[in-house]
């Protein structure tokens, strides 16, 4: 009898372009500009055409990752809620958003909004290589398969799309 191998599939999606940063606004108050919604429907049309279907959308509370989320939910006909969450902040650690995985283990896909540098070292932590560099421009989508669940994670980086590369509509 064959084992049953269990795969989840992890989106990583950072940010479109947001507003510049004002000493008259909170960091996390910034809110995508008409550009980062565009660039970020080209994403999320490649994203789309290639199956993505998240089963769960985790985000970082902040609002550019909240605003993303939503448009990708959109985007990728997602009807569950939105689930707010500290461990995607810019100040959180890719050990943070592994817990936050591992949590919702049971799901098939996730996708998850958040910000840089956090993304970059979790794509490089869930893929078993801290020290890799990955660099996630404003609006980069990336998919990582994991198996299990142990401390350490050891994904597979299965693509990375930048915003040139996306559909243009």
């Amino acid at each position: 009898m064959q084992a049953i191998v269990v795969v989840v599939e992890l989106y990583l999606l950072r940010h479109g372009i947001a507003e510049e940063a004002s000493a008259h606004r909170a960091d996390a108050q910034r809110a995508l500009t008409a550009e980062g919604r565009k660039r970020l429907m080209g994403i999320l049309r490649s994203a789309a055409a290639a199956g993505v279907k998240p089963s769960l959308v985790l985000t970082s509370p902040h609002r550019r990752a909240v605003e993303t989320a939503e448009v990708a939910a959109e985007a990728l006909g997602y009807r569950g809620e939105l689930l707010r969450t500290k461990s995607l902040l810019p100040g959180s650690t890719p050990q943070d958003v592994w817990e936050e995985v591992r949590a919702h283990r049971g799901a098939e896909s996730l996708l998850l909004s958040g910000h840089e540098p956090l993304l970059s070292a979790s794509a490089a932590f869930l893929l078993g290589a801290p020290n890799v560099a990955i660099e996630f421009k404003k609006g980069s989508m990336a998919r990582i398969d994991v198996e299990r669940f142990p401390a350490e994670p050891h994904g597979t980086l299965r693509w990375l799309l930048a915003p040139k590369m996306a559909a243009k509509g």
